[in-house]
């Protein structure tokens, strides 16, 4: 008698849906393995962060803060090193004075919170620096609004920005290029994800989203100020810019104190 054998597999088609099936399935996997990377280096960076602003605080107490400084005011912020001389590799972390070793630096800016008062309130930006070569715009110091400069380490510099007359949504500011003749457009300061801080009270806003229809246009993550019909007035703002050749913004995360100073 005749034995047919018969054999058992997989056709084509069944083959080739299972491949596509666990295809799909690892590409889930890898976009969860790469939302995982990045929320562990943000969670890194602040904790480090965290450790560069209570450095920077301690530093204020080393090289000291006249509260009475000629250049302290209480109605704007004003760059720690304008009031305190401090070596530059004091800025950098880990402060080696090696600068391809330090990844990250600190930037003070303060305000006196009174005419005869012996606070100052100090706001620290912590930023990460993507490279030994990378230069940053800077402006030195100086009255009014000094030409801007390079530098090799990312500072805050303030910027112009106003309300709309009738705002269709109330968390929406418009920047301003404070400085046309410096032929740096600094409305490219400001992006998607960028922290700004209020010159005249010190309160911080995240940018949400800058409009691409309209450049000079941005979403902050609440209203600008108490009252967001308070005034129409040209304001200032601190924002660290990204790198001159462009770039994610550098800022990890910006801290504030009120620290209780000595005269001098």
């Amino acid at each position: 008698m005749d034995r047919h054998l018969r054999q058992h597999g997989f056709s084509l088609t069944e083959t080739l849906l299972a491949v596509a099936t666990l295809a799909v399935g690892m590409t889930f996997i890898a976009g969860t393995f790469l939302t995982g990377i990045y929320f562990s280096t943000v969670s890194t960076e602040r904790t480090i962060a965290a450790v560069v602003a209570d450095e920077a605080f301690a530093k204020v107490l080393v090289y000291g803060l006249d509260p009475n400084h000629a250049n302290l005011k209480t109605g704007e912020f004003v760059p720690y090193e304008q009031v305190v001389t401090v070596p530059v590799e004091e800025f950098r972390y880990p402060s080696t004075g090696s600068v391809g070793a330090s990844q990250y630096s600190w930037a003070m800016l303060c305000r006196r919170m009174g005419e005869d008062s012996r606070l100052v309130q100090c706001a620290v930006f912590i930023s990460r620096q993507t490279g030994a070569d990378t230069t940053y715009w800077n402006r030195q110091s100086g009255g009014g609004w000094p030409e801007l400069e390079p530098s090799d380490l990312p500072r805050p510099l303030r910027v112009t920005i106003t309300r709309e007359a009738t705002p269709q949504n109330p968390n929406e500011v418009l920047l301003k290029d404070a400085v046309p003749s410096d032929m740096t457009d600094e409305l490219a300061f400001v992006n998607d994800g960028a922290t700004l801080m209020d010159d005249k009270t010190g309160a911080i806003y995240r940018v949400l989203e800058r409009n691409a229809d309209q450049p000079d246009k941005i979403e902050l993550d609440r209203p600008w100020g108490d009252d967001a019909a308070d005034s129409l007035a040209d304001e200032w703002a601190w924002v660290v810019p990204p790198a001159v050749s462009g770039g994610r913004n550098p800022v990890v995360a910006v801290y504030q104190k009120v620290l209780r100073l000595s005269e001098e």
